[in-house]
């Protein structure tokens, strides 16, 4: 499974999705501060699914229509870096392959999947 990661996500999620055998391209990496539809674009191009702190891909996705293969929102925030990794860490090894063309939304206490293109 391929990942890019927006530059708002931890680097320690990053690390651990590398280690864990996920192929994942870092935004703060290599394009640092490029707009939103640009990390769309460069996900799509990758077939990649993005994962993000920014509420506003869900804008992106459900209201404008962008086609994405998956979104994964983090909302994490209070967490520590730590905490974060182990909550991302377990939703990707327990629904990886439903993110797939999906929105999903990783919480301290949930991971909710929502197949884009469903209402």
């Amino acid at each position: 499974m391929r990942f890019l990661a927006d530059e708002n996500v931890d680097k320690s999620i990053v690390d651990w999705l590398r280690r864990d055998g996920y192929e994942v391209v870092y935004i703060a990496e290599i394009s640092p501060s490029i707009p939103d539809d640009e990390v769309f674009e460069k996900a799509n191009k990758l077939q990649a699914i993005l994962l993000t702190a920014d509420k506003d891909f869900g804008e992106l996705v459900f209201r404008q229509g962008i086609i994405t293969a998956g979104v994964v929102l983090l909302r994490l925030a209070g967490l520590t870096s730590a905490g974060k990794t182990e909550i991302v860490s377990r939703a990707v090894k327990l629904h990886g392959d439903k993110m797939k063309s999906a929105f999903t939304v990783i919480t301290a206490s949930a991971v909710r999947i929502r197949e884009i293109g469903s209402k």
